[in-house]
This record gives C-alpha cells, structure tokens and sequence, in this order.
C-alpha cells in the first residue's frame, strides 16, 4: 500500500490527480501540496519520523519558484528518499527526467489507465528485493579449465563476438561464453536486459547515463560507452523511462 505525496502549484489539476490516486486500492494515502518548499518540508518531516511516510513523489515539473526538477535533484542527496513520478503537460523534459532515475513519466491530461501504469511501476519498485541467486540465475563459464557459476545478477552486458559473446561483469572481469548474444537475449529479457545493437545486450538497471549527440544516442555502463541503433533508439528510451 503506497503512501502518495502528489505536487501541482494548479489546484484542480492537483485536485482530479488526487482524485484518481485516491481511487487506485493501492494507494494508502494520498495527500497534496501546492508547491516544492511544501512539498520538500512534508518529506523532511516524514523522514525525520523514522516510518518513511513518504513512498512516492507525484510531481508537476513547471511550477513556480522551484520547479519539479528542481525538487528531484534536491531529493537526490535525502539518505531514503521518495520516489518520484513526473506528471507533466510537456514532452521536452523526459531524458532529463531519466537522469533524474524518474520511475515514469505521466503527460497530462492524466488518464485512469496510465496513471495505474505508473502506480503499477511504483508498487514493483517499493515491493522489489534480490533474491539469493539460485542456479537458474547463473551462468557457467569457463575460466582455466575450471567450469565456474556467473551471477547473471552481477553482468553488466554482453557483447557479441561472432557465435560468442563475452559478458562483461560489475567488478571489470570479462568471460567468453559459446552462446549467441540472440540466444542470451531471448534467455534473459525477463532478467532486465535490452538489446541496444546488434553487438550489444545491456543489463536496463546498469545503465547510469543516456548521451544524445549529433543525432546518435549511446548509454553509459559504468566506463563503457555503448552505441544505441537507431533501431533500437526509441525502445530503450522508452524502457528507461519505465524501468522499475
């Protein structure tokens, strides 16, 4: 059950989305604020409670004084903070609501449906845990002749090297593994990892940065820099934006 803090200096605009959040059975409480320095004091006060009251950010990016970005970059450096979901009547701002690690991104009018799309995002971000690995979660790789057990958990992506690829991990080693990158895509889709190109399979959560430059978009992998196809372009866009 989400505890809702929604954000919009427009009052019946506030009103309807307090409204439909309030409608959601997932949502335990759903109260309102009217602008950021309310809205910010709220959460420092439900911090400073020790219950986190607060699950999930609303929020309205044009506003007057501080604006919803404003407000998501101030929450950056709270120690527990919120999550935050803007709900905006402007498409302009949505890489910088991804750098932002925005857990969805609403465009007003609010409808019913998308906004319990978002909810929906929410309630799997709050409720998720990692679970200890199990041998399904890992692959065997060969290291010196000795046949080890990858957490896949652990793979940041994976690069195609003809009928091989080689998975890349968090702590910089690398293993060849006899597998096609189609076959691991197939394999490992519902494990978060999205087909950027057509030599490249990326784990959605180790993505830390999107780069939009001169028409060609790439993302950031720790100090990787990986190339987006134009074909996969507006997918993984769009996957980062939903990402739980």
């Amino acid at each position: 059950m989400l505890r809702v803090l929604a954000v919009d200096d427009e009052e019946p605009a506030l009103a309807e989305l307090l409204y439909l959040l309030r409608a959601d059975p997932r949502v335990r409480s759903a109260e309102g604020a009217t602008d950021a320095n309310e809205a910010l004091r709220r959460i420092g006060r439900a911090l400073e409670g020790g219950d986190g009251a607060i699950d999930v950010l609303f929020l309205d990016i044009q506003m007057a004084g501080l604006t919803g970005l404003d407000v998501a970059r101030l929450l950056a450096g709270f120690a527990r903070p919120p999550l935050v979901v803007f709900v905006t009547a402007h498409e302009d701002f949505a890489v910088k609501a991804f750098d932002l690690k925005a857990v969805d991104y609403v465009l007003k009018p609010v409808r019913r449906e998308r906004l319990a799309e978002a909810v929906s995002r929410v309630t799997e971000r709050v409720a998720s845990s990692t679970p200890p690995a199990t041998v399904a979660d890992r692959i065997p790789v060969e290291l010196g002749g000795i046949t080890r057990l990858v957490a896949i958990a652990d793979i940041t992506y994976a690069e195609a090297q003809g009928d091989y690829a080689r998975l890349h991990t968090q702590d910089g080693i690398s293993h060849l593994v006899r597998i096609p990158l189609s076959t691991l895509e197939e394999r490992w889709q519902e494990l978060g990892f999205v087909r950027v190109h057509r030599s490249h399979l990326v784990a959605l959560h180790r993505i830390d940065e999107l780069r939009l430059d001169g028409g060609g978009m790439t993302v950031r992998v720790g100090t990787a820099e990986i190339p987006v196809s134009r074909r996969h372009a507006s997918r993984v866009r769009e996957l980062l934006m939903r990402r739980p």
